[in-house]
Protein backbone atom coordinates (compact mmCIF):
# COMPACT_ATOMS: atom_id res chain seq x y z
CA UNK A 1 0.00 0.00 0.00
CA UNK A 2 1.12 3.60 -0.89
CA UNK A 3 0.52 6.13 1.48
CA UNK A 4 1.20 9.95 1.13
CA UNK A 5 1.20 12.35 3.79
CA UNK A 6 0.85 16.26 2.80
CA UNK A 7 2.66 18.31 5.63
CA UNK A 8 3.61 21.76 5.69
CA UNK A 9 6.67 24.05 7.28
CA UNK A 10 5.18 26.66 9.46
CA UNK A 11 6.65 28.90 12.04
CA UNK A 12 7.77 27.52 15.44
CA UNK A 13 4.94 27.71 17.96
CA UNK A 14 8.00 30.02 20.26
CA UNK A 15 7.96 32.38 16.80
CA UNK A 16 6.20 35.83 17.17
CA UNK A 17 4.01 35.96 13.74
CA UNK A 18 3.97 38.92 11.89
CA UNK A 19 3.37 40.11 8.10
CA UNK A 20 5.49 41.27 6.15
CA UNK A 21 4.01 44.98 4.98
CA UNK A 22 5.98 44.56 1.71
CA UNK A 23 4.21 41.27 0.78
CA UNK A 24 1.07 40.82 2.95
CA UNK A 25 2.57 37.80 3.39
CA UNK A 26 3.44 35.78 7.35
CA UNK A 27 6.67 36.26 7.70
CA UNK A 28 8.49 33.36 7.33
CA UNK A 29 12.11 34.04 8.08
CA UNK A 30 12.48 32.74 11.54
CA UNK A 31 12.49 29.57 12.80
CA UNK A 32 10.26 26.77 11.36
CA UNK A 33 9.02 23.27 12.04
CA UNK A 34 6.66 20.88 10.58
CA UNK A 35 2.94 21.79 11.20
CA UNK A 36 1.65 19.88 14.51
CA UNK A 37 -1.13 18.28 13.55
CA UNK A 38 0.72 17.15 10.61
CA UNK A 39 2.91 14.95 12.69
CA UNK A 40 -0.52 13.06 13.88
CA UNK A 41 -1.41 12.55 10.19
CA UNK A 42 2.25 11.03 9.66
CA UNK A 43 2.24 9.37 12.69
CA UNK A 44 -1.48 7.74 11.91
CA UNK A 45 0.54 6.85 8.02
CA UNK A 46 3.15 4.78 9.80
CA UNK A 47 0.71 3.00 12.12
CA UNK A 48 -1.51 1.98 8.89
CA UNK A 49 2.04 0.74 6.76
CA UNK A 50 3.13 -1.31 9.84
CA UNK A 51 -0.46 -3.10 9.84
CA UNK A 52 -0.67 -3.22 5.93
CA UNK A 53 2.85 -2.84 4.65
CA UNK A 54 3.67 -0.50 2.02
CA UNK A 55 5.66 3.28 2.08
CA UNK A 56 5.35 6.50 3.33
CA UNK A 57 6.06 9.59 1.06
CA UNK A 58 5.79 12.99 2.49
CA UNK A 59 4.79 15.28 -0.19
CA UNK A 60 5.20 19.06 0.69
CA UNK A 61 5.16 22.76 -0.76
CA UNK A 62 8.03 25.61 0.27
CA UNK A 63 10.95 26.98 0.20
CA UNK A 64 14.24 24.54 -0.24
CA UNK A 65 14.99 25.33 3.29
CA UNK A 66 11.43 23.41 3.97
CA UNK A 67 13.64 19.87 3.63
CA UNK A 68 14.96 20.25 6.94
CA UNK A 69 11.85 20.29 8.64
CA UNK A 70 11.12 17.32 6.39
CA UNK A 71 13.76 15.41 8.02
CA UNK A 72 11.65 15.16 10.93
CA UNK A 73 8.86 13.15 9.37
CA UNK A 74 11.75 11.26 7.57
CA UNK A 75 13.36 10.53 11.19
CA UNK A 76 9.95 9.26 12.62
CA UNK A 77 9.88 6.55 9.88
CA UNK A 78 8.38 8.19 6.66
CA UNK A 79 10.42 6.22 3.82
CA UNK A 80 10.87 9.59 1.68
CA UNK A 81 10.19 13.15 0.78
CA UNK A 82 8.99 15.18 -2.44
CA UNK A 83 9.03 18.64 -2.19
CA UNK A 84 7.64 21.17 -4.82
CA UNK A 85 10.15 24.02 -4.66
CA UNK A 86 10.09 26.72 -7.33
CA UNK A 87 9.60 30.76 -7.04
CA UNK A 88 6.54 30.74 -8.72
CA UNK A 89 4.53 29.47 -5.97
CA UNK A 90 5.07 31.97 -3.36
CA UNK A 91 2.28 33.40 -2.52
CA UNK A 92 -0.08 30.61 -3.63
CA UNK A 93 -3.69 30.10 -2.03
CA UNK A 94 -5.92 27.35 -1.36
CA UNK A 95 -6.02 27.19 -5.29
CA UNK A 96 -2.44 27.49 -5.89
CA UNK A 97 -1.41 25.13 -2.91
CA UNK A 98 -4.33 22.27 -3.82
CA UNK A 99 -3.15 22.70 -7.49
CA UNK A 100 0.23 21.83 -6.65
CA UNK A 101 -0.48 19.08 -4.53
CA UNK A 102 -2.59 17.19 -6.21
CA UNK A 103 -0.04 17.14 -9.59
CA UNK A 104 2.80 15.84 -6.96
CA UNK A 105 -0.36 13.15 -5.80
CA UNK A 106 -1.78 12.69 -9.23
CA UNK A 107 2.05 11.25 -10.26
CA UNK A 108 2.43 9.25 -7.05
CA UNK A 109 -1.17 7.78 -7.06
CA UNK A 110 -1.06 6.53 -3.21
CA UNK A 111 -3.63 4.74 -2.28
CA UNK A 112 -4.16 6.69 1.19
CA UNK A 113 -3.69 10.65 1.45
CA UNK A 114 -3.26 12.30 4.93
CA UNK A 115 -3.37 15.55 6.17
CA UNK A 116 -3.58 16.94 9.76
CA UNK A 117 -6.86 18.85 10.23
CA UNK A 118 -5.41 22.38 9.55
CA UNK A 119 -1.85 24.30 9.97
CA UNK A 120 -1.27 26.69 12.77
CA UNK A 121 -0.18 29.60 10.29
CA UNK A 122 -3.42 29.57 8.08
CA UNK A 123 -5.77 27.78 10.23
CA UNK A 124 -7.95 27.50 7.01
CA UNK A 125 -8.98 23.86 7.25
CA UNK A 126 -10.00 23.03 3.45
CA UNK A 127 -6.87 22.01 1.52
CA UNK A 128 -7.77 18.44 2.42
CA UNK A 129 -11.31 19.02 0.77
CA UNK A 130 -9.50 21.16 -1.95
CA UNK A 131 -6.91 18.66 -2.96
CA UNK A 132 -9.71 16.06 -2.84
CA UNK A 133 -11.64 17.39 -5.30
CA UNK A 134 -9.13 17.91 -7.14
CA UNK A 135 -7.92 13.89 -7.33
CA UNK A 136 -12.01 13.60 -7.69
CA UNK A 137 -11.42 11.24 -4.53
CA UNK A 138 -13.48 10.62 -1.46
CA UNK A 139 -12.72 12.56 1.59
CA UNK A 140 -13.38 12.24 5.38
CA UNK A 141 -12.08 14.66 7.80
CA UNK A 142 -11.55 15.51 11.50
CA UNK A 143 -10.92 11.72 11.80
CA UNK A 144 -10.83 10.36 15.31
CA UNK A 145 -9.70 6.48 14.96
CA UNK A 146 -9.13 5.03 11.86
CA UNK A 147 -9.25 1.06 10.20
CA UNK A 148 -8.07 0.74 7.40
CA UNK A 149 -9.61 -2.82 5.44
CA UNK A 150 -9.32 -4.46 2.37
CA UNK A 151 -10.18 -1.44 -0.64
CA UNK A 152 -12.56 0.54 1.88
CA UNK A 153 -11.38 2.41 4.96
CA UNK A 154 -13.87 3.47 8.17
CA UNK A 155 -13.49 6.58 9.39
CA UNK A 156 -14.87 7.93 13.55
CA UNK A 157 -15.17 11.78 12.67
CA UNK A 158 -15.74 14.14 15.20
CA UNK A 159 -18.29 16.69 15.26
CA UNK A 160 -20.44 18.89 17.53
CA UNK A 161 -22.96 16.21 18.48
CA UNK A 162 -20.42 13.11 18.50
CA UNK A 163 -19.08 11.29 16.42
CA UNK A 164 -20.01 10.02 12.73
CA UNK A 165 -18.74 6.52 11.68
CA UNK A 166 -17.80 6.90 7.73
CA UNK A 167 -16.85 4.38 5.19
CA UNK A 168 -15.26 5.17 2.52
CA UNK A 169 -13.11 2.98 -0.88
CA UNK A 170 -9.66 3.02 -1.48
CA UNK A 171 -8.12 5.41 -2.88
CA UNK A 172 -9.41 8.31 -0.45
CA UNK A 173 -8.53 11.26 1.21
CA UNK A 174 -8.22 11.51 5.21
CA UNK A 175 -8.47 14.57 7.64
CA UNK A 176 -6.83 13.37 11.02
CA UNK A 177 -7.54 15.41 14.01
CA UNK A 178 -4.90 15.62 16.84
CA UNK A 179 -7.32 13.23 18.76
CA UNK A 180 -6.32 10.11 16.28
CA UNK A 181 -3.10 9.71 18.09
CA UNK A 182 -0.14 10.75 20.11
CA UNK A 183 3.09 11.33 17.51
CA UNK A 184 6.27 8.96 18.31
CA UNK A 185 9.53 10.29 19.29
CA UNK A 186 12.39 9.91 16.60
CA UNK A 187 15.00 7.67 17.46
CA UNK A 188 18.40 7.73 17.68
CA UNK A 189 18.70 5.53 14.14
CA UNK A 190 15.80 7.20 12.65
CA UNK A 191 17.91 10.61 13.31
CA UNK A 192 20.55 9.47 11.92
CA UNK A 193 19.25 7.62 8.72
CA UNK A 194 16.91 10.81 7.54
CA UNK A 195 19.51 12.72 5.55
CA UNK A 196 20.44 9.64 3.78
CA UNK A 197 16.38 9.10 2.62
CA UNK A 198 15.31 9.95 -0.91
CA UNK A 199 14.65 13.91 -1.43
CA UNK A 200 13.49 14.61 -4.32
CA UNK A 201 12.57 19.04 -5.04
CA UNK A 202 10.01 19.38 -8.32
CA UNK A 203 10.09 22.38 -10.17
CA UNK A 204 6.72 23.43 -11.75
CA UNK A 205 8.32 22.20 -15.19
CA UNK A 206 8.30 18.47 -13.85
CA UNK A 207 4.63 18.53 -12.77
CA UNK A 208 4.17 20.36 -16.10
CA UNK A 209 2.20 23.04 -13.95
CA UNK A 210 1.53 26.74 -15.72
CA UNK A 211 3.38 29.01 -13.99
CA UNK A 212 0.49 31.81 -14.15
CA UNK A 213 -2.08 29.12 -12.17
CA UNK A 214 0.16 29.06 -8.98
CA UNK A 215 1.39 31.83 -6.64
CA UNK A 216 -0.14 35.65 -6.95
CA UNK A 217 -0.41 34.75 -10.39
CA UNK A 218 -2.80 31.95 -9.89
CA UNK A 219 -4.39 33.26 -6.48
CA UNK A 220 -8.16 34.08 -6.14
CA UNK A 221 -7.57 35.93 -2.91
CA UNK A 222 -5.67 39.13 -2.38
CA UNK A 223 -4.88 41.00 0.51
CA UNK A 224 -5.43 44.60 0.11
CA UNK A 225 -5.01 45.95 2.98
CA UNK A 226 -3.53 45.83 6.75
CA UNK A 227 -4.30 47.63 9.88
CA UNK A 228 -4.17 47.39 13.34
CA UNK A 229 -7.63 45.85 15.08
CA UNK A 230 -9.74 48.79 16.11
CA UNK A 231 -9.32 50.24 19.59
CA UNK A 232 -11.27 48.91 22.30
CA UNK A 233 -12.21 52.19 23.86
CA UNK A 234 -11.35 53.26 27.29
CA UNK A 235 -10.02 49.75 29.14
CA UNK A 236 -8.77 49.48 32.68
CA UNK A 237 -5.98 47.25 33.59
CA UNK A 238 -6.41 45.71 36.89
CA UNK A 239 -2.55 44.19 38.31
CA UNK A 240 -3.12 41.22 40.70
CA UNK A 241 -1.42 41.82 44.05
CA UNK A 242 -4.06 39.68 45.78
CA UNK A 243 -6.58 41.83 46.06
CA UNK A 244 -7.88 41.69 42.31
CA UNK A 245 -11.08 40.44 43.34
CA UNK A 246 -11.91 43.29 45.16
CA UNK A 247 -10.76 45.58 42.46
CA UNK A 248 -12.87 44.25 39.66
CA UNK A 249 -16.15 44.39 42.69
CA UNK A 250 -15.39 47.81 42.96
CA UNK A 251 -14.96 49.18 39.62
CA UNK A 252 -18.03 47.55 38.95
CA UNK A 253 -19.86 49.40 40.90
CA UNK A 254 -18.07 52.46 40.54
CA UNK A 255 -19.94 52.34 36.86
CA UNK A 256 -23.32 51.25 38.00
CA UNK A 257 -22.83 47.38 36.75
CA UNK A 258 -24.12 45.77 39.56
Amino acid sequence: MKIAVCVKQVPDATVAKKIDPATMRLDRSGEAALNPTDLNAVEEALRTKEAQGGEVVLVSMGPEKAVDSLRKALAMGADRAVLVSDESVAGSDLLGTSRALAAVLEREAPDLVFFGQASSDGDGALLWAAVADRLRRPVISQVAALTVETGSVIGKRQTEHGYDVISAPLPVVIGVSDAINEPRYPSLKGIMGAKSKPQETLGLAALELDAARVGDAGAGTAVRELAPPPSRGDTVRLEDDGSAAQKVFDLIVERKLL
